[in-house]
Parts: C-alpha cells; sequence; structure tokens
C-alpha cells in the first residue's frame, strides 16, 4: 500500500456520516506516523470537532503524542486514542525498535492526563509465544485505571515483510486471549480487530462468545484490508448479535 496524505476534513466527515448512516456510534481516525508534528495535530483536530458534531463519538490513532498534543484534541471533543502496546515487554524489542515500550506508556500517561479515554490493545501471531500474550495482558490490566477499549489484533502477514513467513497462530490461541482479557479487565470493551478477512466466521464466532463485544468496520485497518462490511452484518445477523460498531478511516 502506498503512502498517503492526510485527507481533508471534507472527506472524513462525508465517511463518518456513511459510517453513521451504516449504523456505527463511533468514528476512529488513524494516521500511521512514529509521532505527529503539532501542524498534524491541529488538522486531526479541526476533523475530530467536526466529526464529533454529528453525533458520533470520535477515536483517533497517531502514534506517539505530547501531553501538550493531546490536550489538543482532548479540547477539540476526542473521546478515545488508540495507542496499543502491541505485545510483552520482553518480546516488543524482538519486533519494534523505532520507539521504545516506555515510550508508549508515557504517550498513554499523556492522553489519561489530557482527559481522553484509552484504546489500547495488542497484536498476537507475531511469533511470542503464549506467556508474551499473558504478559501483553497483564501489562494492560495493570493500567489504572484499565483502558476502556481493548482492541486484540491477529497479525495479517504481508509477503516481503519480516513477519511475512511467521507461522500461523493456532485459532484457539487467540480465542483464549481474547477469553483472558475479557475475565482480566470485565469492564473494558473488548474489540475483535485486524486479521478479521483472514478469518472463518466461525472463528469470530467463537471470539465473541468468549468476550468480545465490539468489531472494527472499514474497507482498511491503518495499512491492511478488512473484513467486508456486509459479511459482517451478515454474521452477525447469523449470530443473532447485536455488537458496537466502530468503523476506521
Amino acid at each position: 500500500m502506498q503512502a498517503q496524505g492526510l485527507l481533508s476534513t471534507e472527506i472524513i466527515v462525508a465517511a463518518a456520516s456513511s459510517a453513521r448512516e451504516a449504523g456505527a456510534t463511533r468514528f476512529c481516525m488513524g494516521a500511521a506516523w512514529r509521532a505527529p508534528t503539532d501542524r498534524q495535530v491541529e488538522a486531526v483536530a479541526a476533523a475530530v470537532g467536526e466529526v464529533g458534531a454529528l453525533g458520533l463519538e470520535t477515536c483517533a490513532t497517531l502514534g506517539m503524542l505530547s501531553l501538550a498534543q493531546a490536550e489538543v484534541l482532548a479540547a477539540a471533543g476526542l473521546d478515545y486514542y488508540n495507542h496499543n502496546l502491541d505485545t510483552s515487554p520482553e518480546f516488543y524489542g524482538e519486533i519494534i525498535t523505532t520507539r521504545s515500550y516506555q515510550d508508549r506508556l508515557e504517550t498513554l500517561a499523556n492522553v489519561r492526563q489530557a482527559g481522553v479515554r484509552l484504546c489500547c490493545g495488542g497484536i498476537v501471531g507475531m511469533g511470542e509465544t503464549r506467556a508474551d500474550r499473558a504478559g501483553l495482558l497483564h501489562q494492560l490490566a495493570i493500567l489504572d485505571p484499565h483502558p476502556e477499549s481493548v482492541p486484540i489484533n491477529l497479525l495479517v502477514r504481508v509477503p516481503g515483510t519480516p513477519l511475512g513467513d511467521v507461522e500461523e497462530l493456532d485459532a484457539l490461541e487467540l480465542v483464549r486471549t481474547v477469553a483472558a482479557a475479557r475475565i482480566l479487565m470485565p469492564g473494558s470493551v473488548v474489540r475483535l480487530s485486524a486479521g478479521r478477512a483472514s478469518m472463518s466466521d466461525e472463528l469470530q464466532a467463537l471470539c465473541l462468545h468468549a468476550g468480545a463485544n465490539s468489531i472494527f468496520l472499514g474497507d482498511t485497518l491503518l495499512t491492511t484490508l478488512n473484513a467486508d462490511e456486509s459479511h459482517d452484518h451478515q454474521l452477525l445477523d447469523r449470530l443473532g448479535s447485536r455488537l458496537a460498531a466502530q468503523p476506521v478511516l
């Protein structure tokens, strides 16, 4: 996927309007930045205000934030900020070198101090052990308070990337991770997120019954394809389920 510039506020608002008409209650705006500039934060803040005016909850994921930047977004009305821990502290260095675990924790603290709620989870299937998955959930569970939203992402293996050939995770390990997140953080919304396009209906159903109570809608999740929205509605109808649906732009 080629890099794209920041979308205009008009395009973002149009997408948010469509999401609202489709039944979404929250709209997430994402950019694959390491850390945004102050000017970029101001541009996103303008979009946050416009989307919030539609009556939707707002969420953003932009990378690392300073306290001042978090306060700009809070003043614009941002409801949630997504910033994942990704994996356990022990396995983190095997996956990410552009920022430290402490960098991520500091961003979470800045967001909390600014009065914005947290959407914070991780990714499974990167070659980590079960102990690493437990370590991730432990780190999330000792945040005080717990993140209001906990997205559980399944790695999308992209050919040609360092993790493109990693061994596929046993599907039941994903289900166990979801169930453990539900037990450890009973008040959080556990969100079945990236990787759903490769999941069977049966696996998604198991995750939902194990404790996931929200899914992400939208064509893409930052850089990877997401499950088809019409198929999502068909699956939920078959299950007789109603979930909080969060689209991502």
